[in-house]
């Protein structure tokens, strides 16, 4: 399971890698750079494309583009190969506070988007972070469907949608909950504990579910990323050669690669450092296809 460097790209804050097996790439951002990146397995390239605002999350859409959350709310994408990007926003977000932004965030089984804000500032200890759902044809304010979050983050669906899972990073906290989800009206309930990740190493982080049921958290600060079993059970560890990853994605033309970005911390000036790196690893299980949220008409 040794975890191999294919991109060394030094992010700030790698985060939200998806697999497009159309394109054979990996697709991901850097959310303060406010950069969406794309990596092409075929040949190696590298594509950048600039946004307006810090992008936290991507999900594919259903007419080839980009749902995104940014800092006011969720947008639409469309890069070009000659380095455009078109961009519209879609529904905006009143937060609770000026400095905030959104954070993690992916679609459910079903195609409808959700994504989790927090304040900016982390030191700040303020619990105003809020979940939120985008479906199809929303304009907003978007309504808050979960509060009281620090640092929402782990934001995954079972394999057949029926159990959401979300974690809050915050050094405060470390917790993993499991919800019950209503997958035709797309609400959560009976929130429970999954995980309490202050009896492991690593605050937790980006996740992904494999098509076991497994649920794969990076933990970060510990260089891990650990499998939990859908009863909560620790099933695996495996080390990754940086401090801070971020996000698991599963990915590669059998969807048995499991791709981590991570953090480059400001104070990292060792040229030798391969944080904020993007990295490959072989799981030892398959994963599930990143549903596409779907654009009406």
């Amino acid at each position: 399971m040794q975890a191999e460097l294919i991109v060394d790209a030094r992010n700030a804050v790698g985060e939200s890698p998806v697999w497009v097996p159309e394109e054979n790439a990996l697709y991901w951002v850097d959310i303060p750079a406010a950069n969406l990146h794309r990596w092409s397995a075929d040949s190696g390239q590298i594509d950048t494309w600039h946004t307006p605002q810090m992008l936290a999350c991507i999900a594919r859409s259903s007419a080839g583009s980009w749902i995104a959350g940014m800092e006011s709310g969720f947008f639409e994408l469309q890069p070009h190969a000659d380095g455009r990007l078109d961009w519209q926003p879609l529904a905006h977000i009143d937060h609770a506070r000026a400095d905030m932004r959104l954070n993690d965030g992916r679609c459910d089984r079903q195609g409808r988007f959700w994504a989790g804000s927090m304040v900016l500032d982390m030191g700040a200890n303020a619990n105003d972070g809020a979940l939120y759902r985008y479906n199809a044809g929303q304009s907003g304010p978007l309504e808050a469907r979960l509060n009281g979050f620090i640092t929402p983050n782990g934001l995954a669906f079972s394999p057949d949608g029926r159990t959401m899972y979300l974690s809050d990073s915050h050094p405060q906290v470390q917790q993993i909950w499991a919800f019950d989800y209503d997958i035709d009206s797309g609400t959560p309930s009976n929130r429970r504990l999954f995980v309490n990740m202050n009896r492991f190493p690593g605050r937790p982080d980006g996740a992904a579910v494999d098509a076991d049921g497994g649920y794969w958290i990076c933990a970060n600060d510990a260089g891990l990323i650990h499998r939990f079993t859908p009863d909560g059970r620790l099933d695996r560890s495996v080390a990754v050669p940086v401090k801070k990853p971020t996000m698991c994605a599963f990915g590669g033309s059998q969807l048995d690669t499991l791709f981590v970005t991570s953090i480059r911390p400001a104070d990292d000036h060792d040229e030798q450092s391969l944080a904020g790196g993007v990295f490959a690893l072989d799981p030892g299980v398959k994963g599930l296809e990143e549903p596409q949220f779907e654009l009406p008409g």
